[in-house]
């Protein structure tokens, strides 16, 4: 996500040798399908797959000329087409590449079932825009496709090296019939490879081509890993094969590419020595942070004045000194982590900055030290155990992405030795903010004293932590009427209607948030949740809660369960009778799920009601405390999810 930081730090200096006596080339340079390869072969075993790979070949070579290094991938893939879902899927062949990309060579053919072949090319290359996102991609439009039809595509792209590393998915939601894969480099390069999740090791083969190495792997018959399992992390679960640069024996470059050196680089670059102009301009831009005596609020008030006063944008040029970030207030990913800790230091907060990434996108492996692990950062605050994210706006300490915690992470230290300040690199966990912050309430009370038919509902709800994150930023970045549009929205979750009586908020706003809960007030008739049975009447008790996800498994699960953050709910429903009228199947109301690890209850749905004359009080409690689940506890997890979506679905017997 914020990759321009790394490109900004470190350049590939040291990375190549200027020793290297021959110009070289690129060896699969004249690669090309076969032409008169025309005849489809499934074998047997696919026939009834509805698509499948029946090939895929990648190779990457990396091409030193001089003091320049290149990069070459090729990807040569032939695809099956046996259903209409497949075709309306593979209608359209998108062309990998990005902008810092150049594609030698794009081509795609559809070979049909009686032979005829249809060859489209860089003529055939249509563009389409994403107007969401403002983004173009290039594509060729496959018409007549039909069943039983293969679609083969070759590209060759020269680009820049994935020298400090990255990895490569050798796993599909379909299967693949054979898959080789080739990794390429000059012989005085040395990589360090690893593989995930099954995948074979790579053969090294010195002598296959002259002056070069090559890593190969080759695995058939590789099953299909669907990515349609709720509650998954797919991407780190395929069979993934990850490289770097280790070593360059012509310079005498060993363990390239590690941690110790990035955290040492790292603290130089955001530690500058700032002159009287930047001392000044800094002393000032502090001086109007409300200082505190808490940390926790002198940390937020840090975080709350920067982003309020300064944009980010990654992709804007660095500023010349922090004096510059403060007059544009612009400032690019190395410009503002140099704000922050210019700031933190102003005000003795001790922090560490910490390098990591998507857990959704590769594994942080702490044994394999690769910077394609640290294209994002936080800052950690020992003093008290939370983090803050520089860059996302909408988000205050304690709360950041939660997408980058229950991670590894590079945490950068300073230390000084002799007097001297430098940047130490430990691998630590990150944890996410439990369920002491993302603690959501409810306390509802249906009154039938005044119209059996027509009940008043009085709803009280109150989100915390990530819960809260949903609601609280909104109201900052769009018009009152698009806020008021949005509130009339999430009411609509709970009247069944579009109509309340009256509805206020507390809270809303970026002032508020790692600070106070979001808070929802709702009246409305509940007459929408009324059915008149002869002289008995239905309520649907449940929906007052306000729908829940039911979780579906159609097929045997597969991936273990892996969730966004720990949560926990609490809720009370009170329902107040006139006088004479009675209530049936409360039992309903008693229910009790667990999901037990370890001797510990991790994941939870309980329920009970207790009735005092013409009062009823329903309580529940829902609480999911880890992020992962094992496989082996698949059912108990889906049971407890599954318990809030039938309470919702109770519906009791009130009759007069």
């Amino acid at each position: 996500m914020k990759k321009q930081l790394l490109k900004t730090i470190f350049t590939f200096v040291a990375l190549l040798s200027t020793s290297v006596f021959f110009a070289q080339d690129y060896s699969f340079k004249n690669y090309d399908w076969n032409e008169k390869e025309t005849k489809i072969e499934v074998p047997k075993k696919y026939e009834t797959e509805k698509e499948i790979i029946l090939s895929r070949n990648v190779k990457i070579e990396v091409v030193v000329n001089k003091n320049t290094a290149t990069q070459y991938r090729l990807i040569h893939e032939k695809k099956y087409i046996n259903s209409d879902d497949a075709i309306e899927r593979n209608n359209k062949v998108y062309i990998p590449f990005g902008d810092e990309e150049n594609v030698l060579i794009t081509k795609v053919r559809v070979i049909l079932k009686n032979g005829k072949v249809i060859n489209l090319d860089k003529k055939d290359i249509k563009e389409e825009v994403d107007q969401e996102k403002g983004m173009k991609y290039n594509y060729f439009a496959l018409n007549g496709l039909e069943k039983g039809a293969l679609i083969e595509k070759l590209y060759i792209i020269e680009e820049a090296p994935d020298l400090k590393g990255n990895t490569i998915k050798m796993q599909d939601q379909y299967p693949i019939a054979d898959f080789n894969f080739e990794l390429i480099a000059p012989a005085h390069l040395v990589f360090k490879t690893k593989s995930y999740n099954g995948l074979s090791e790579p053969v090294l083969d010195e002598k296959k081509i002259e002056n070069k190495k090559v890593w190969s792997i080759s695995e058939k018959d590789i099953t299909a890993l669907k990515d349609d399992e709720a509650y998954s992390n797919w991407d780190v679960k395929l069979k993934l094969f990850r490289y770097k640069l280790d070593a360059n024996l012509f310079s005498g470059g060993k363990n390239l590419n590690n941690f110790k050196e990035y955290a040492t680089t790292t603290y130089e670059r955001v530690n500058p020595v700032l002159d009287k102009k930047q001392e000044k301009a800094i002393a000032t831009f502090c001086s109007s942070i409300p200082d505190s005596k808490d940390p926790q609020e002198q940390i937020w008030n840090i975080e709350n004045k920067i982003k309020k006063t300064i944009i980010y944008d990654k992709y804007i040029d660095s500023k010349e000194n922090l004096s510059d970030v403060i007059s544009t207030k612009q400032a690019n990913s190395l410009d503002i982590i140099k704000l922050y800790v210019a700031v933190f230091k102003y005000f003795k907060v001790e922090q560490n900055l910490v390098f990591t990434t998507s857990r959704y996108k590769v594994p942080f492996d702490k044994d394999f030290e690769s910077y394609e692990n640290l294209n994002d950062f936080l800052f950690y605050f020992p003093g008290i155990k939370k983090y803050l994210s520089p860059t996302e706006i909408e988000y205050r300490l304690p709360l950041f992405p939660n997408y980058l915690g229950n991670n590894n992470g590079l945490f950068i230290k300073e230390k000084v030795f002799a007097g001297v300040s430098m940047g130490i690199g430990e691998i630590n966990f990150i944890e996410i903010p439990g369920t002491e912050i993302t603690h959501d309430f409810m306390d509802i009370t249906v009154d039938f004293t005044k119209d059996l038919e027509n009940p008043l509902i009085t709803s009280h709800m109150t989100y915390g932590g990530y819960s809260g994150m949903n609601f609280q930023p909104i109201k900052d970045f769009v018009s009152a009427d698009q806020y008021k549009t949005m509130l009339k929205s999430i009411s609509e979750n709970y009247t069944l209607q579009s109509e309340y009586k009256t509805l206020t908020t507390e809270n809303d706003g970026t002032e508020f948030i790692g600070k106070q809960p979001y808070k929802l007030n709702l009246t409305f008739d509940g007459k929408d949740m009324i059915q008149k049975a002869g002289e008995n009447y239905l309520f649907s008790v449940g929906q007052t809660i306000g729908r829940q996800m039911e979780f579906y498994q159609e097929n045997k699960r597969v991936l273990p369960i892996e969730i966004d953050y720990p949560h926990y709910y609490t809720r009370k429903i009170k329902i107040i009778l006139p006088d004479g009228a009675k209530i049936k199947n409360l039992d309903k109301f008693v229910m009790n799920f667990k999901t037990d690890l370890n001797g510990k209850t991790e994941a939870a749905f309980t329920s009970n009601y207790a009735q005092n004359k013409n009062e009823v009080t329903i309580e529940n409690t829902e609480f999911y405390n880890i992020i992962n689940y094992p496989l082996t506890s698949f059912e108990q997890y889906k049971a407890v999810i599954n318990a809030a979506a039938d309470f919702n679905k109770i519906v009791v017997i009130v009759t007069q």
